[in-house]
């Protein structure tokens, strides 16, 4: 199971980092990527990261203010956000992703986290 962690309330511009965690058993993933969920509004792409090199890949919309890294020793994805918008608000997720070829659809992803949510005021 995944845990995201670190949302919050925060004003425009500010930063915030977010974790996750996998509890219990190894979570088998070749990408672990960052979902949100904007109230109203379908689940959207954020970032990924695949496992084993580390390359990413960013939404347009977040590209140069989010940054996802992991931690291989403590099973660990983080995402941190600067230049926080309004637009930002939402409810993220991460998710993990078994099979070795990229992708940005949500479909893709076989395991969820709860979500955290994230609160940009303006």
């Amino acid at each position: 199971q995944l845990q995201a962690s670190g949302g919050g309330l925060v004003q425009a511009g500010g930063s915030l980092t977010l974790s996750c965690a996998a509890s219990g058993r190894t979570i088998p993933s070749a990408y672990m990527g960052w979902f949100r969920q904007a109230p109203g509004k379908g689940r959207e792409f954020v970032a990924a990261i695949r496992w084993s090199s580390g390359s990413t890949s960013y939404a347009d919309s977040v590209k140069g203010r989010f940054t996802v890294s992991r931690d291989i020793a403590k099973n660990t994805v983080t995402l941190r956000m600067i230049s926080l918008e309004p637009e930002d608000t939402a409810v993220y997720y991460c998710a993990a992703k078994s099979s070795a070829h990229y992708s940005n659809s949500a479909r893709d992803y076989n395991y969820w986290g709860q979500g955290t949510v994230v609160t940009v005021s303006s």
